[in-house]
């Protein structure tokens, strides 16, 4: 029987995709006197670029940028302090994220966070969604010096919520840090598909954070 779920946060609970459209939209406008003559939508794709779904941190990303687009009297430090410190002001939150948090809550559910990244940045964005109030436990690899596919993360999160691994369930979008990593570390696990092409057929999955309800009877 499950007794706790355990979730990803970036393209699961958080909406990383717009939230980073959000900011570089508004980071462009702030330095706009130095990205002259580079389009807003220029940068916005270099970025995205760069950035390789989360997998490049930032001060790379930005090297890149001022490489590419040989922007002057702007240095990639004064662009990462501001991706820093502001993004969490533009997290976006997938659709049902707090109707799915409150059934889970009001059925007794345990509630816990796994992801990969750098802290405190993560724990910032788990905030300004307000997620820490709904969770039990919170583990950010770089705190931790633990991260996904380890299966010690996996264990230290159960530990901490107090349950077997097989009573817990992790969601997450990606399905060898996320899924495989939760099937080999003896949880169960639901990939987050976000209407993606299934990386293998018969495992199961969601598309919303609303499906994640009906799914649990099935597990």
């Amino acid at each position: 029987m499950i007794k706790a779920i355990i979730f990803d946060l970036d393209q699961t609970l958080l909406n990383r995709q717009a939230s980073l459209e959000s900011f570089t939209d508004a980071q462009y406008d702030r330095y706009i006197d130095y990205l002259t003559p580079v389009s807003k939508a220029e940068f916005k794709s270099k970025f995205m670029d760069f950035d390789n779904n989360g997998y490049v941190w930032k001060d790379k990303v930005y090297a890149a940028l001022i490489e590419y687009f040989n922007i002057r009297g702007l240095t990639k430090d004064e662009l990462l302090e501001d991706y820093i410190t502001t993004f969490c002001d533009y997290c976006v939150p997938f659709p049902y994220l707090y109707e799915t948090l409150d059934e889970l809550t009001a059925n007794n559910y345990k509630l816990g966070i796994i992801t990969n990244g750098k802290f405190p940045f993560q724990l910032h964005n788990i905030n300004a969604l307000k997620l820490d109030t709904y969770m039990d436990t919170i583990l950010i690899s770089e705190q931790e010096n633990i991260k996904k596919p380890n299966p010690l993360i996996f264990e230290k999160a159960a530990k901490q919520l107090g349950f077997a691994m097989h009573e817990c369930l992790f969601v997450g979008d990606n399905f060898e840090n996320d899924y495989q990593a939760a099937k080999n570390a003896d949880m169960h696990a639901i990939y987050k598909a976000n209407h993606q092409a299934m990386p293998t057929s018969n495992i199961p999955f969601i598309n919303n954070l609303d499906e994640l309800i009906s799914q649990l009877k099935n597990v």
